[in-house]
């Protein structure tokens, strides 16, 4: 990160979004993405505009040829942190297509002509970014039960978000290629569902067969439900660059709605027998 960047972020965080210098004035937020390669957390200041209550950054690059690294980030993690003056939130980030990133182009270069100054400069049509706040899913519930419990919320939000819009390019012929609001969610929904299982495949559930060795076979079989469920994730990844977005002769949705089956039913059995555990051990 450059010193320029991080003056700026430091800035930011101590003056809750307010800054001097050439940014004294404009709306900036701060986007955290994952390096595509790394793996690690990269932050960098970006101005903003909205449509409608939704976030709207630009990677303009200053008219470079080629996108900066946070968009190669987001397109290959997705699931990014934004952070205003007043709040800091988890989004998907959705580059738009077609004709909504013509027509939100347009809207960003009225609001800052020099947007348009950028694209002059460059071949390569400059992405326009929506920062969709993902839904947050608060059971009032705390410790690692409550924890448990939110994640498994949003979850199950975001595949149900996925299976919308996996359903409506199925009634629209399912022939189209899929779309990055389609792709993005869906990378983000298995990104989280593969860190989720990983975690208490290492962690949790060791912990708690030390505690209760008579659930040892409750343990085997959930582990065994990740592999399958690993698996029908994987599908879906590979699925999501196949043309059409199909593969081996099924259709997305199809791989969707076998995931919705087989992760509901992982999920409640897990709850069923895990949230008496983990309560107990709290109270």
């Amino acid at each position: 990160m450059s010193s320029f960047n991080q003056n700026v972020i430091e800035e930011f965080r101590a003056n809750a979004g307010k800054v001097g210098g050439p940014f004294e004035g404009a709306e900036l937020l701060l986007l955290t993405t994952t390096g595509a390669r790394s793996g690690k957390p990269h932050t960098v200041p970006l101005g903003f505009l909205r449509d409608g209550g939704t976030p709207l950054v630009v990677a303009s690059a200053a008219g470079a040829d080629r996108h900066p690294a946070w968009y190669h980030n987001l397109l290959a993690r997705p699931l990014v942190q934004v952070e205003t003056g007043t709040e800091e939130y988890e989004a998907v980030a959705v580059p738009a297509a077609g004709a909504r990133r013509d027509e939100l182009f347009a809207q960003v270069v009225r609001a800052e002509p020099g947007y348009g100054e950028y694209q002059e400069r460059t071949a390569r049509v400059i992405p326009v970014v929506a920062l969709q706040r993902t839904h947050e899913v608060h059971d009032g519930e705390g410790g690692i039960a409550g924890k448990l419990l939110s994640v498994h919320g949003w979850l199950r939000a975001q595949l149900v978000h996925v299976r919308e819009l996996a359903g409506d390019r199925e009634r629209e012929g399912g022939a189209a290629p899929l779309g990055l609001q389609l792709r993005q969610h869906c990378l983000a929904f298995c990104h989280t569902l593969e860190f989720h299982h990983r975690s208490e495949d290492a962690g949790l559930f060791p912990y708690l067969e030390q505690q209760h060795p008579h659930m040892r076979e409750f343990f085997r079989r959930i582990g065994a439900e990740h592999a399958v469920i690993a698996r029908l994730q994987e599908e879906l990844v590979r699925a999501l660059d196949a043309p059409g977005g199909d593969s081996a002769g099924e259709g997305f949705s199809d791989r969707v709605e076998r995931m919705s089956r087989e992760l509901e039913s992982h999920l409640d059995r897990e709850e069923a027998q895990l949230l008496p555990v983990l309560r107990a051990l709290e109270g």
